[in-house]
């Protein structure tokens, strides 16, 4: 008689996303295997949607060519040969090369890396403990939302917003700046029940017509980093027609009427001339928001992908200021909720072992590090040793060229935790096996919602596969890295996380499954006054005292407009780059996550670049063919796709591909800088002139 397997529904939280980290129920195959993963109608933000990759995670967590065994190279870098070795043997190795490196050269000389492959606290964090502990050169998080956050901030005072479970209450929901189609499921899950259950409309801003802006029902194709010039137009609009709310800018706002005189000249012809709107579309988009009280602006992190990304975001998000639709249910802004979680990370992070004057490393400048450029180091020594968990920056850091450079250096001692062989660890010295999300334990919160959970462990995992916090024990007993946190199990450290923060326990966050920290409604909307210290909304801006990161005031902050403008610090096309590239994310790969599943590989296919049919056939690039882009930084080979859903002049390259799967094995990030974004750092992926040309036979 044949038995059914059993099947347990178990509780996570996805960790690959931190704006939805979706509610996610699992099925649990015999206590060793998962099946389907669906999102859990328990959490009303996830409310019962997942994306299709996460759905399918059962491929990726069984997936044949994951690494099970600690591997030692054996053949030249980046050649892929490597042998089999134990954990002590590769634990010890990587500890030798780092106390070697601290003797000669001083613990800076070590760098550990890490990003946000997982948004758990103890998984992703936990790496600065041991730089804390150790004095190793410190690590600055660029390459996400540094540039847009300080963006909203600036108006609000604070990064914290409507709650984003209103969009479904709304009467117009923007969607600016990200295309959640691709990115953010949960986001259309509620914008679309408020166009069913209240003949909402749902309005998209951005620099192509993707598959959010294909749902909408208002559709504004911008230039790539113009959205500030769009944004100033239509207040010149709400201003000019009688829109305003005038007490609300009165009780409200620091300057409604120095706005409205610099607004002036920002007229809808202005904005479309440099921003590609037509003037009819910016006027009709204006007038829209100005009769729609629930107007919902939901914002996203486009905004930091350009150089004048903090600037765009803050023009953006005084529209909802000047209409006052923040006094309203379904009416005012959201970006992100980071300033209502109020983690201590102390115990995870070693808080207490930090030294000031050790050096921060801005995860952005990986090229120019690695190849010795004095002022990303900061002034100190070479960087000789590293660490890297979570992240492939092979593929995705800027300025490829100089990325290759470093890590093919011989001096270079690189030890990778992957869960595959990425191109990252093709180029370590030491490649360790690391679990996914459900095979440990972890704390997680929901940068584009409102609530926190523990993501527990369900299943065993596969082979040898160690957690980061388990890698961080044995090298802390192996180099002497004395802190309570690497003496804690996970469970103990999230335990110990959720008191500091005045969260209870775990016990009892588990028995919530996931808890709701939403503030009340006049929190969120500020209706008892905004963030800053005169309780108002800033429309002028000081850059300079904005609150300062880790890396302190960079770029050309002190040449950013005080009030809402087009910022022209954008890498504008020339006769040499006639051309503006943006790489956008795709449906099925989040970065270079889920790149080696079948399923996300089949729908994504081979890298294209979207180019106007128009621009094309001036070029006589015909569909199919393929194209090189380059520019001063370098070149990459991909496939044209004619697409009329883009402005002339902009080219559009979805998602993060393996530079192997690129013609000639140069990925897109050959072309993207690495410049300091003003005013706290970032990169502007989105920020390129390139040049395009039919591929030569040889490229």
């Amino acid at each position: 008689m044949n038995q059914h397997a059993k099947v347990d529904i178990r509780h996570s939280t996805c960790p690959h996303d931190c704006p939805s980290a979706c509610a996610l129920d699992v099925e649990v195959i015999e206590g060793r295997s998962i099946g389907r993963v669906r999102g859990s109608k328990q959490q009303t933000y996830t409310a019962g949607v997942v994306c299709a990759k996460v759905a399918r995670y059962a491929e990726r967590i069984h997936h044949a060519e994951r690494l099970i065994f600690p591997l030692r190279r054996t053949g030249p870098k980046g050649s892929g040969q490597f042998a089999r070795i134990s954990w002590d043997e590769a634990l010890d190795e990587i500890a030798a090369r780092f106390d070697a490196a601290e003797r000669e050269f001083g613990a800076e000389s070590v760098w550990p890396y890490y990003y946000a492959g997982t948004m758990g606290l103890v998984m992703r964090d936990g790496l600065n403990r041991l730089s804390h502990v150790k004095k190793y050169s410190r690590f600055y998080g660029t390459i996400c939302a540094t540039i847009a956050r300080i963006g909203f901030a600036a108006g609000t005072g604070k990064i914290a917003g409507v709650d984003p479970r209103e969009m479904g209450v709304s009467d117009l929901i923007v969607i600016w700046g990200t295309n959640p189609v691709n990115t953010q499921v949960n986001v259309m899950t509620h914008a679309s029940r408020a166009r069913k259950e209240r003949g909402a409309k749902i309005a998209a801003v951005d620099v192509y017509n993707n598959e959010t802006m294909k749902q909408a029902d208002i559709k504004i194709l911008l230039r790539p980093g113009t959205d500030g010039a769009f944004a100033c137009a239509v207040m010149h609009v709400l201003f000019r027609e009688g829109f305003a709310d005038r007490d609300y800018l009165a009780r409200y706002t620091d300057c409604p009427d120095e706005l409205e005189a610099h607004l002036k000249t920002r007229t809808p012809e202005w904005a479309s001339a440099i921003s590609g709107v037509p003037v009819e579309e910016i006027e009709e988009f204006a007038r829209l928001v100005g009769q729609i009280k629930r107007s919902f602006f939901r914002l996203g992190y486009g905004f930091t992908r350009s150089r004048n990304g903090a600037a765009q975001m803050h023009a953006a998000s005084c529209i909802p200021a000047v209409t006052g639709a923040w006094q309203y249910e379904g009416g005012g802004a959201f970006f992100n909720n980071a300033a209502i979680w109020r983690f201590d990370e102390s115990i995870i992070e070693g808080h207490d072992a930090i030294d000031p004057s050790t050096r921060v490393l801005d995860q952005s400048k990986i090229g120019r590090i690695l190849t010795g450029d004095a002022e990303a180091l900061r002034g100190g020594g070479p960087v000789k040793a590293m660490l890297i968990q979570n992240t492939n920056p092979m593929t995705v850091a800027p300025e490829q060229a100089l990325v290759r450079q470093g890590f093919a250096r011989e001096d270079l001692f690189v030890a990778v935790h992957e869960q595959f062989m990425t191109e990252t660890a093709q180029m370590a010295d030491i490649v360790l096996p690391a679990t996914m999300f459900m095979e440990h334990d972890d704390l997680y919160y929901g940068g584009g919602h409102q609530h926190i959970s523990v993501g527990p462990k369900l299943i065993d995992p596969p082979g040898e596969c160690r957690s980061n916090h388990e890698v961080m024990q044995g090298l802390g007993r192996r180099l002497n890295a004395v802190h309570p946190g690497f003496d804690m199990t996970p469970r103990q450290l999230i335990d110990a996380t959720l008191k500091k923060s005045g969260h209870g326990t775990i016990e009892a966050l588990e028995a919530d499954i996931w808890r709701d920290l939403q503030p009340d409604f006049r929190t969120s909307h500020y209706l008892d006054g905004f963030a800053h210290a005169d309780k108002k909304f800033h429309f002028k801006v000081d850059w300079g005292k904005v609150p300062v990161g880790a890396g302190g005031l960079m770029g050309a902050w002190d040449k950013m407009p005080s009030l809402p403008d087009h910022w022209t610090i954008i890498e504008e096309a020339d006769a040499q780059h006639p051309f503006r590239l943006a790489t956008s994310p795709s449906r099925s790969f989040l970065n270079t996550s889920f790149n080696e599943t079948p399923s996300s590989q089949a729908r994504e296919g081979a890298p294209t670049v979207m180019i106007h049919p128009d621009d094309a056939a001036s070029l006589s690039i015909a569909d199919g063919d393929a194209v090189t882009l380059g520019n001063t930084r370098g070149e990459t080979t991909l496939t044209a796709k004619l697409f009329d859903g883009v402005r002339r002049g902009v080219l559009i390259a979805e998602s993060i591909h393996p530079n192997k799967s690129h013609i000639g094995g140069r990925g897109i990030n050959m072309l993207t800088g690495a410049e300091a974004v003003a005013p706290l750092g970032g990169a502007a992926f989105h920020d390129n002139k390139v040049w395009i040309r039919k591929a030569s036979a040889a490229a």
